[in-house]
């Protein structure tokens, strides 16, 4: 099968997908892309972009799509002989979270309703994020004042899958091979999100500092992409932290990348969006105990009976945790092993075949299947 795999936002967690995906599929993938950055406009006009850039749609059984393309304006300038489209739902308009004074473009939530719509086959991230979608797109629906089109959340969830996505692997290296002994002397902190408001870097700063206030050591490695403008809580980290700060920013190099995270004793997520946690599930695959917050895709992500040791209700208990991961880091051995062990299952070498199977499936006009069980 030969795959045209779009992606208007071709950074970060899109990029990752889909070379992950090009890169493990038994098909043929080419991906064709456009620069990260200005957003809004590549939902307005990625389509136009792309079709000026497609020589012969005819050579490809499937089209891929991430949810920054508008498939009703793609497939109307295609024609009559486009290939089935599907479409990925990294994110939604519909329900992400919006920066302080920043109000909600309704047009850009109903772009992603009328895209699923036309789409042949609809995949999200996550279940949380799949039901997160359906919550969000009936709330906007019932807003309009008449001819309330309620019948097309049936018609596109018809056609709904959760297709997990991969995470980047050394498939060389065993997760017992990668993990080594750390040389470091204090437990390693890891940040590798997003430097963006809806990570929530306020809330993780403050937890570190008033750990380092009462004397708990521990390094700081704060990794992870930056677009646009940086929160202010990142703006003066080298100072505030200036004697557990190991590195600071993106690591180009995916070797420095996993480096860090081999190193790592915890990884912690505050963020108020995440629809799966491609970043969180990589650093828990290279051996780091993740703190994670009861919402959003995280308690999806661990295993049942590993929840009560991962999952954090508030900041307070955060902190109450983190302390003692910090100061016992060695009772947590056994349990970062397990959610090691959990986590390289999200690997793109199994992922690539799962979605595989669902691309095929939905060729034969089979029902669409699901992504990977806990």
């Amino acid at each position: 099968m030969k795959i045209l795999f779009l992606e208007p936002f071709y950074g970060g967690s899109h990029k990752a997908v889909a070379g992950g995906f090009a890169a493990g599929s038994r098909h043929q993938v080419e991906i064709l892309s456009l620069a990260p950055r200005f957003w809004k406009w590549r939902m307005r006009g990625s389509a136009l972009a792309f079709i000026r850039q497609i020589n012969n749609l005819a050579d490809y059984d499937l089209v891929f799509a991430s949810d920054m393309l508008d498939v009703t304006d793609f497939k109307a300038l295609a024609g009559p002989h486009c290939p089935p489209v599907v479409l990925y739902f990294h994110e939604n308009q519909l329900s992400y979270p919006l920066e302080p004074g920043e109000k909600r473009d309704f047009h850009l939530g109903f772009t992603n309703i009328i895209s699923a719509l036309a789409a042949d086959g609809v995949f999200f991230n996550s279940e949380f994020h799949r039901d997160d979608f359906f919550s969000a797109a009936k709330s906007l629906i019932r807003k309009m004042p008449d001819l309330r089109p309620g019948w097309v959340l049936d018609k596109i969830r018809s056609k709904t899958g959760v297709l997990y996505p991969g995470i980047d692997l050394d498939p060389r290296v065993s997760v017992s091979e990668e993990r080594h002994d750390s040389s470091l002397d204090r437990p390693l902190v890891i940040w590798n999100h997003r430097w963006e408001y809806d990570k929530n870097p306020k809330a993780f700063f403050t937890v570190l500092e008033r750990l380092k206030r009462r004397g708990i050591l521990f390094y700081l490695a704060v990794m992870g992409e930056q677009y646009g403008t940086v929160p202010e809580e990142f703006k003066d980290i080298e100072e505030r932290f200036d004697a557990e700060l190991l590195v600071c920013g993106y690591q180009e190099q995916a070797a420095d990348y996993r480096k860090w995270l081999a190193k790592g004793s915890v990884v912690i997520s505050t963020a108020i969006q995440e629809n799966f946690g491609i970043s969180v599930m990589e650093a828990v695959a290279h051996g780091c105990f993740p703190l994670l917050p009861n919402r959003l895709s995280y308690p999806e992500l661990i295993p049942e009976r590993l929840r009560p040791d991962v999952i954090y209700r508030d900041d307070a208990d955060l902190e109450a945790r983190l302390e003692h991961v910090l100061v016992q880091p060695d009772a947590y051995r056994d349990r970062a092993v397990a959610l090691a062990t959990h986590a390289a299952g999200f690997s793109w070498t199994h992922m690539a075949e799962i979605w595989d199977k669902a691309l095929e499936t939905l060729l034969t006009i089979e029902p669409v299947v699901s992504g990977r069980g806990r």
